[in-house]
């Protein structure tokens, strides 16, 4: 074949010479001396210019090596058909992409995980995944290859490994593979292979895991040695009962041991996959176990057969066991624990239960004793049953009974498996996921209750205008307007928890927060409490409202101080934490990044275990009644999240405790930075006139609304909703100003203002809500609108609106 070459990245043809071309050569090469010296009869003349020939054709062949000649563009452009043929038979999941982010080829399994083959690295919607696919996309561009452990795709969980390739390194190639999952089954077998086979081989214990057709798949070294001779034979694959022999007294012989052998003591113990495990009902898998994969441990039988000697050696065999069993008697008696069973149940080392139940809650004893009657009487078999431990009794669990013969008083097998990592992700779940609920329903609440306490305070702007101070009502109505305003502070943070408040972000750093808000918490924190403050160095800026901030520092002293009822220090430290800290911190949850972090920390008496996970609940204390609304934390908590960024708490009781928030780092900051706002010039005056439609389907919020306006010197025309908004719309010419509600049934004021811009393009708009202004743009995406957060006095709704009309010259131009 024809060999090729890269020279220039550009892709040569090289030939190689036939294994006739010498011979040939050399035999023209005589032939012409010949004729040479026939017609001149000179034999020097003949002999010159045969070597003449030979060397004219070696330097022509010297001349194709060295400038080979070069492809076609048809013939160096790659034939992606082949690699599709390729993966394809591998069932490897691929993908290739040219410089341009072009998709050039993907296996038919990529296209099956991922379908409608989207572009690496936009292969799924998670923005947070595209990001760290671009990220190591672009280290493979740098250095050549790059990988990404540990990507979700549903159920499954990929390595992404990329790599530069073709001629020019002009394509990525895209491989997933997945990550498969370890089984008891990996386990048993690492266990047989390594050290504690080995240590079963000497203590003269014979182990093997055969599959449910019978075949071997691992055995230790004893067992290889004495069925088979050689200590490394290989076994694996071959009939067990191929090895075995029994006699006509039914006792089991190994066939390599004719005559000199001693008879065995068979003990199974089923092996069942992950998909069978679990706290399911009692006799799940029962059938399926007899058939599956099984442990079998073949020991020697002493002399006169007793069980109760090979009792020890089996006990001997359970206390190696990384797996937690125990064995108990006919009459549900424990004999015998080995350490992961005793540490899987909570157990004191050294002690040991006298029955089963003596594990569980009261609720499950009579189940557990029932369980242990029926698998030491009945017929060999195995199952599970769902237990909660007496030391976790929120937690259910799967304990896995097994019924045993031939070991003396032993006639079930227990096993119970230590998932308290998995318990602890569950429980990470469950709060993740109440969080959420609980946020979603104090946002629909805060919404609902700001438009009362609009009217509320509304209906009092009103009344004290029509009062003055010393009046016997002003004092009674300043109260309520006060209590009023209390109650609209405890709404905003609820919206802060549900990440539903309006924030005003800035451009700022991290140290000058913490000075601003430093004297005021020398007063808060009292004399007993030392406050003390440190930065470091490099720390980038952030984009976030510094008022909330100042709101998350005070809530978070104002929780230390209480925590030290006789004084102590609460520290407060600002540092840079980059991405390459954030990777060596592998912490799951906080995606690599830059990050400028604030640690709040005391030296108080700490948040027990089981109160940590609960402490960003709202409504949530351990104050005495009447000193705490349990808002604070989850003040906290919503205003970071929202804010873009995370919150962990740490605490050991007696040694106080820590909250530490990560704020990403704002990447435009040196150019916001170096603009200059001019603020807007402040003005006083709220009298004025013109024509307002106002759209609001709360009666008490448009009363309360119409008669403020209508007092600063303003025409009023209201609607119930968005479509009756657009009616009264098409009837009057010469509306000025539309103030609408965001949320109407029917339709709502986007979608009503969207139709009314189509006749009034002009036309300036006041929304009213009482969500956050930040996410309400984000799903509104209408030019020339102002906003208005509930609730609102009747001078906030009067300057608000003076400003919104003010927008009408700008528009016009």
């Amino acid at each position: 074949m024809a060999a090729r070459l890269k020279k220039d990245d550009e892709t040569w043809l090289v030939k190689p010479a036939s294994p006739f071309t010498l011979p040939l050569l050399i035999g023209a090469a005589l032939l012409s001396a010949g004729l040479v010296f026939y017609a001149a009869g000179s034999a020097p003349l003949a002999a010159g210019f045969a070597a003449s020939i030979i060397i004219i054709a070696a330097l022509m062949s010297w001349h194709r090596r060295l400038y080979p000649a070069q492809l076609s563009d048809r013939e160096a452009t790659p034939d992606w058909t082949v690699a599709r043929a390729a993966a394809a038979a591998s069932n490897i999941a691929m993908a290739v992409t040219d410089r341009a982010g072009r998709l050039v080829c993907a296996s038919d399994l990529f296209g099956e995980w991922f379908p409608g083959y989207p572009t690496p690295p936009g292969i799924t919607g998670d923005t947070v995944l595209t990001e760290g696919l671009s990220q190591t996309a672009r280290a493979a561009w740098r250095d050549g290859d790059a990988r990404l452990e540990g990507m979700t795709l549903g159920a499954m969980r990929l390595d992404v490994d990329i790599a530069r390739t073709g001629r020019s390194e002009d394509y990525l190639l895209w491989r997933f593979t997945p990550v498969r999952q370890p089984s008891a089954l990996d386990d048993v077998h690492r266990f047989l292979t390594g050290e504690a086979g080995r240590q079963l081989g000497e203590a003269g214990i014979m182990a093997v895991m055969i599959g449910g057709e019978g075949r071997i798949r691992a055995a230790n070294g004893a067992f290889m040695l004495r069925a088979a001779g050689r200590i490394d034979a290989n076994i694996s694959g071959r009939d067990f009962a191929s090895h075995m022999r029994v006699d006509d007294k039914g006792r089991l012989f190994l066939a390599r041991e004719e005559n000199g052998g001693l008879p065995l003591r068979l003990l199974q113990v089923p092996l069942r996959r992950a998909s069978q495990q679990g706290g399911g009902q009692m006799g799940s898998g029962q059938a399926g176990a007899q058939d599956g994969p099984m442990l079998l441990l073949l020991i020697d039988e002493p002399a006169g057969g007793g069980g109760t000697s090979a009792l020890s050696y089996i006990e001997t065999l359970l206390s190696l066991l990384p797996f937690g069993l125990a064995m108990a008697d006919r009459d549900g008696r424990i004999l015998f624990v080995n350490k992961a069973f005793a540490r899987a149940s909570g157990l004191e080392s050294g002690t040991k239960p006298s029955y089963p139940g003596d594990l569980v809650v009261r609720e499950d004893q009579a189940a557990v004793a029932d369980a242990v009657r029926r698998f030491a009487a009945g017929p060999q078999m195995s199952g599970d049953i769902a237990v909660r431990m007496r030391d976790q009794p929120d937690e259910s669990i799967a304990l896995s009974l097994a019924g045993v013969r031939g070991l003396g008083e032993a006639a079930v097998l227990l096993s119970l498996k230590d998932n308290s990592e998995e318990s602890k992700l569950k429980r990470q779940v469950a709060q993740a996921t109440k969080m959420q609920a609980i946020g979603q329903l104090a946002g629909g609440v805060a919404h609902d209750f700001n438009n009362i306490l609009t009217a509320i305070i509304g209906h009092c702007d009103l009344m004290l205008m029509r009062h003055t101070p010393g009046d016997s009502d002003y004092d009674d109505l300043q109260q309520v307007k006060s209590n009023s305003n209390r109650a609209a502070g405890l709404t905003r943070q609820l919206l802060a928890f549900s990440r539903q408040q309006t924030l005003r972000p800035q451009i700022l750093q991290l140290p000058d927060i913490v000075s601003d808000v430093s004297n005021l918490l020398k007063r808060l924190l009292g004399e007993n409490v030392r406050l003390d403050v440190s930065h470091g160095r490099n720390l980038g800026a952030l984009r976030a409202d510094p008022g909330q901030l100042e709101q998350v520092i005070v809530n978070l002293a104002v929780n230390a101080r209480d925590a030290m009822p006789e004084g102590g220090t609460l520290n407060i430290q600002t540092y840079a934490v980059p991405a390459a800290k954030v990777r060596e911190m592998r912490q799951q949850i906080l995606p690599v990044g830059d990050y400028t972090a604030l640690r709040v920390s005391d030296t108080g008496l700490g948040i027990p275990p089981d109160i940590l996970s609960k402490i960003f609940e709202p409504f949530f204390t351990t104050k005495e009644l009447g000193k705490g609304t349990g808002l604070g934390l989850s003040t906290v908590y919503g205003i970071v999240k929202q804010s873009g960024g995370y919150i962990f708490a740490e605490s050991e009781l007696g040694r106080g405790a820590s909250f530490v928030i990560y704020l990403p780092v704002y990447a435009g900051a040196d150019v916001d930075l170096s603009a200059t706002v001019q603020p807007p010039a402040h003005r006083t005056e709220t009298w004025g006139t013109g024509t307002i439609l106002l759209v609001e389907d709360e009666d008490m919020v448009r009363a309360v609304a119409e008669r403020a306006l209508t007092r600063q010197g303003y025409k009023v025309l209201t609607a119930n909703d968005g479509e009756q908004g657009l009616e009264v719309l098409a009837a009057h010419d010469g509306i000025d100003l539309l103030i609408s509600d965001v949320v109407m049934p029917n339709m709502d004021g986007p979608a009503m203002v969207t139709q009314a811009r189509q006749t009034h393009p002009q036309l300036p708009v006041l929304f009213m809500s009482g969500y956050a202004e930040e996410q309400l743009r984000k799903s509104i995406d209408i030019a020339n609108v102002a906003f208005l957060p509930k609730p609102f006095s009747v001078n906030q709704l009067a300057e608000a609106t003076r400003d919104a009309l003010a927008m009408r010259p700008a528009a016009a131009e």
